[in-house]
């Protein structure tokens, strides 16, 4: 069990050590939500002033509910931006880890009619279910839910940004040079994490590619439901002019014009299952990072492995007093003389040192890499379970959603026809 708060001798129990227990998801213990969005103004780091977006963060003990009691929630502001160094701690502290994605900062494969404003108020709400959704996801994974960081962002408003700064993780962050540089001089790549970033890749691309059709339907069914508005307006200039055929085509154009406004809550419907793919859009990434991070690994080892092997073949040249490969230490040898054999001597005992050193790191790295390799193929494996999982939920919802959209418009054409009947 991680102790994240001070007891004092009178407390027989630590709420939060109970809560942040090992092995044991925070949300089985918790109940977490985001339960609203605020507009608010202020000023920035720069002293300019800047209109932004705060989220309120609920969580109450799963006991108080099964227990029938109904507590008032404890709660807190957060910003947009401390959700990202929330997420980037995660990153970095768990590199073996499929760490959940954020919603999208900025809304991407919009279609026309929707606002691509970050502080639209549609936009907002979704982001808001986006950010409720990250913090459910984290709180229920089986090593993540356990961070102390974690649990502190949720519970304690104040002090927490100076806490997370305290853990050094941005210290410990990898700079993109150095993991685009593992990635093309890394010589003995395992081949599973190959192919799972491939993978990575491939899912990010064919998930684009939906997310574009569904933008580019949602223009078109905008379309073709608005201009069924046109149907009701001329069933209704025309029944003006009719007595007997008069309230047939009048009842017809009520009908015309209610499914022409019913494609909005439609859309509003469909961004939903959009949002659900978005997600996997960007796990794809992170999944792509823990193979990076692989790769590293794995580089580093490589590195640590020859850096090795020079320094035997140093020490070997320097005992036998041949050089196998041209060097500037040969050249310097010839032109200027041996070395005295107390020279020798002490290059011989430092190398031995660096050799001694060399294996242990070796060691050490291996060791890090074989426990990489198992910790995060633990995970993707349960990634790929969840991701199935969810998958096939959104479609088939959305195949459902689709289906009852139409038979709502054949009920509309049937209405439309029992009218025309009566005429």
């Amino acid at each position: 069990i991680y102790c994240i708060c001070s007891i004092s001798e009178n407390q027989k129990n630590c709420f939060s050590c109970d809560m942040v227990e090992k092995g044991t998801s925070l949300l089985k213990k918790m109940e977490i939500s985001v339960a609203e969005a605020e507009k608010r103004t202020g000023k920035n780091a720069v002293n300019m002033q800047e209109t932004y977006t705060v989220y309120l963060i609920e969580t109450r003990p799963v006991d108080a509910a099964s227990e029938g009691t109904n507590p008032v929630p404890d709660s807190l502001w957060r910003r947009y931006s401390e959700f990202e160094q929330l997420r980037n701690y995660l990153l970095v502290t768990y590199p073996f880890l499929v760490v959940p994605p954020l919603p999208e900062k900025r809304a991407e494969f919009v279609w026309h009619k929707l606002s691509a404003d970050n502080m639209d108020p549609d936009f907002v709400e979704r982001r808001r279910v986006g950010l409720e959704n990250f913090l459910l996801r984290v709180a229920s994974h089986p090593d993540l839910s356990t961070d102390k960081i974690f649990y502190s962002f949720l519970t304690e408003e104040n002090g927490w940004k100076e806490t997370v700064f305290e853990t050094g993780f941005q210290a410990k962050a990898d700079s993109r040079l150095k993991a685009l540089n593992a990635t093309f001089r890394v010589k003995n790549p395992d081949k599973r994490f190959a192919e799972m970033k491939h993978y990575g890749d491939e899912l990010q691309s064919v998930i684009s590619q939906l997310l574009r059709v569904r933008a580019r339907a949602a223009d078109r069914l905008y379309g073709v439901y608005k201009v069924h508005g046109n149907y009701g307006r001329v069933f209704s200039e025309w029944s003006a002019i009719e007595k007997e055929m008069g309230d047939g085509l009048q009842s017809a154009g009520h009908h015309m014009d209610a499914y022409a406004a019913s494609v909005d809550d439609i859309l509003e419907e469909e961004e939903h299952y959009a949002d659900q793919l978005k997600e996997y859009l960007f796990y794809a990434d992170a999944l792509r990072a823990v193979c990076r991070k692989h790769e590293l690994t794995q580089y580093e080892l490589e590195m640590a492995a020859q850096d090795l092997t020079s320094k035997k073949q140093q020490r070997e040249e320097l005992a036998t007093g041949t050089i196998r490969t041209f060097s500037l230490k040969g050249m310097t040898s010839k032109l200027f003389g041996q070395e005295t054999p107390e020279q020798r001597e002490a290059k011989l005992k430092m190398l031995e040192t660096q050799i001694e050193e060399g294996e242990e790191l070796v060691k050490e790295r291996n060791g890090e890499c074989e426990e990489f390799v198992k910790s995060a193929w633990v995970d993707i494996e349960r990634f790929k379970e969840q991701k199935d999982h969810d998958l096939r939920e959104a479609l088939i919802s959305y195949a459902i959603m689709q289906i009852s959209m139409c038979k709502k418009g054949i009920q509309v054409w049937n209405n439309a026809k029992e009218c025309f009947s009566k005429m």
